[in-house]
């Protein structure tokens, strides 16, 4: 309840309605004595944000049905600075599977083999792998955006701004390893579905963020789609194993 408020107002500036996506100058008033009141729309009429309430279980659980009013109050209303970390972690988590995929293919089993095949360069050339293809996919979207809605990108902050978003839409990477944990038979419509859950979780950020329709961010992860193949055409063709 009441202990996330202090969160939800730490960041300065104006936030955002999670409703209409109207800017507001705060999310609620306290008057004091433990006596706090949650701030109205003046578009809309609604509370501001009410996840400012709520715990942050039932907002990640919001968050992961691609919710906008969710993305909107973690976006715009918190003040997050995680979305660093958690992409070189997801990315983590991506190089490890690849190296999985990598090591199953060679057909030893002696285990002192293993053990030197995991100090080599392998898992870290997979990184890199990894790291330049999401770099060529958000490269991709942001030429698509800039090209299709120059208006919503003019200022330096709009570009941190999405590509923050972006970062953070990445999270379901982290199932990635839980899949790998529990192999199974479907473990390879386990990940096609991870991989399906990103895209989505992209472009719920790229609407809310940019405050598009549903089709253009569906465009520019098309378009981005076809940057990240293109590097994957390019490192087969270099006879790298991705």
């Amino acid at each position: 309840g009441r202990g996330v408020l202090p969160c939800a107002m730490a960041a300065l500036g104006a936030y955002r309605c999670i409703e209409c996506n109207g800017e507001a100058t705060e999310l609620y008033r306290d008057y004091q004595r433990g006596v706090l009141r949650i701030s109205i729309c003046k578009s809309c009429q609604k509370p501001v944000d009410k996840y400012i309430e709520y715990d942050p279980v039932i907002i990640l659980i919001n968050a992961v049905l691609c919710k906008a009013q969710a993305y909107r109050h973690i976006l715009f209303n918190t003040k997050i600075n995680i979305h660093g970390k958690l992409c070189i972690f997801c990315l983590l988590c991506e190089a490890y599977i690849r190296w999985l995929q990598l090591q199953d293919s060679s057909q030893n089993t002696d285990p002192d083999d293993l053990i030197r095949y995991a100090k080599e360069w392998d898992f870290y050339r997979m990184f890199g792998i990894a790291s330049l293809e999401q770099t060529s996919f958000f490269f991709g979207i942001f030429i698509t955006l800039w090209w299709m809605t120059p208006e919503m990108l003019k200022r330096k902050s709009d570009f941190i701004l999405l590509l923050k978003a972006l970062l953070l839409s990445t999270y379901g990477k982290l199932l990635l390893i839980p899949a790998v944990i529990w192999e199974h038979d479907y473990t390879p419509l386990c990940l096609a579905f991870i991989k399906v859950f990103v895209l989505i979780s992209n472009s719920q950020a790229i609407r809310v963020t940019l405050n598009l329709n549903r089709i253009l961010p569906w465009f520019a992860i098309f378009f981005g789609l076809i940057f990240e193949n293109g590097v994957v055409c390019l490192f087969q063709k270099m006879g790298w194993d991705v």
